[in-house]
């Protein structure tokens, strides 16, 4: 099995797929589809979901939902070579988020003795947009999340192989901050800096954070600024917000929006993105999975509570009950040293099929 794995993530990972190259995005989600056909014998459908592919095996009504996605933050070229074994390590962009986590899920399937069962009760759906907030997915994610009574995401585990029972819920903005353009060396009185107006924002909006619930509030993109000889008119921010409790992104919400300047105007746009994942949640289907990793005389699983947010957290706001981090174990998300472990795969596939078998009894 480990063979065939190998040789189907490493056509998924050399398939690049960024999230705004919707060509790439199409072929790598064509590619999954005859993985899974070659795999489980059946050919995926790749619905059009707002001018985006969506792959989707199994039930249209499912009541165990098996959610992932196939785009990926790095650029085409960002790795060379795009696939490299050291060892037990596997790197390449996306390996880690969440290709083979992916790919364990079409595994647990195709190694299930019950998969013509499963066809009636399970659905796998990888999306395309989830790197950049799942905008065009959100809703379709939101509907089959209200249809389907357990949401298992298979996203990369946390560390050594925890599953995630907590995630942080997200926010992003854009503080745009118009002022007026001057010469900066003639008559710089006669303009309103930009750069200074939304310097004075910034020491406010870093006061936003609540360090005792774990709220971050992070200015993240500034731009500002023409010419060196120039008031700068205009400046925009991008800030990044992240918190486990609901009330905390609504009150920063709150406040941002009440964000002026006293000279210039300030425009400010985006909104909270994904509510927060809480462990109440995602409680039942963790106490299933140790049940039945216990039952087979397997050791249990850890769990964890992370700040990255995922599309889990729209599942989990959408009444499903949902356990993340089911992917593969490594490290290095997002980052140059993405890869995962080979020793680990067959073990979470093993893992996978044995909860989706329990939840499809």
């Amino acid at each position: 099995m480990l063979n065939n794995f190998l040789t189907d993530l490493k056509n998924l990972v050399e398939c690049e797929s960024p999230t705004d190259d919707l060509v790439a995005c199409q072929k790598v989600i064509e590619t999954a589809a005859k993985i899974v056909e070659n795999r489980i014998g059946v050919l995926p459908e790749i619905k059009n979901v707002e001018g985006r592919p969506v792959l989707w095996w199994g039930a249209k009504q499912p009541t165990t939902v098996l959610l992932c996605h196939l785009d990926t933050v790095w650029p085409i070229g960002s790795f060379k070579p795009v696939w490299q074994e050291s060892g037990d390590q596997i790197f390449g962009p996306g390996i880690y988020d969440m290709k083979a986590g992916f790919l364990q899920a079409v595994y647990a399937l195709a190694n299930s003795k019950e998969i013509k069962d499963l066809t009636q009760k399970v659905a796998l759906i990888a999306t395309s947009d989830e790197e950049t907030g799942s905008e065009t997915s959100k809703k379709l994610i939101a509907e089959i999340s209200k249809v389907a009574k357990y949401v298992l995401v298979f996203e990369a585990s946390y560390q050594d192989g925890q599953v995630k029972t907590a995630r942080k819920g997200t926010s992003m903005y854009k503080i745009k901050v118009i002022g007026k353009a001057a010469h900066a060396g003639l008559e710089p009185e006669n303009g309103i800096n930009a750069t200074v107006e939304i310097s004075k924002l910034i020491n406010q909006i870093i006061q936003l954070a609540d360090s005792k619930s774990g709220t971050t509030v992070v200015p993240t993109v500034l731009q500002s600024g023409t010419t060196t000889n120039t008031v700068p008119e205009v400046a925009t921010l991008d800030i990044d917000c992240r918190s486990f409790e609901m009330k905390q992104l609504q009150r920063i919400d709150s406040e941002i929006r009440k964000l002026q300047s006293s000279s210039a105007k300030v425009e400010v746009s985006g909104a909270i993105n994904r509510p927060p994942l809480e462990e109440q949640n995602s409680k039942q289907l963790f106490q299933i999975l140790n049940n039945k990793l216990k039952s087979v005389g397997k050791s249990e699983v850890l769990s964890a509570a992370v700040g990255g947010a995922s599309d889990g957290n729209l599942a989990a706001a959408a009444g499903a009950q949902v356990l993340d981090g089911l992917g593969a174990v490594g490290h290095g998300a997002h980052a140059k040293t993405e890869h995962i472990l080979k020793s680990k795969i067959e073990s979470q596939i093993e893992m996978a099929k044995l909860l989706i078998q329990e939840l499809c009894k």
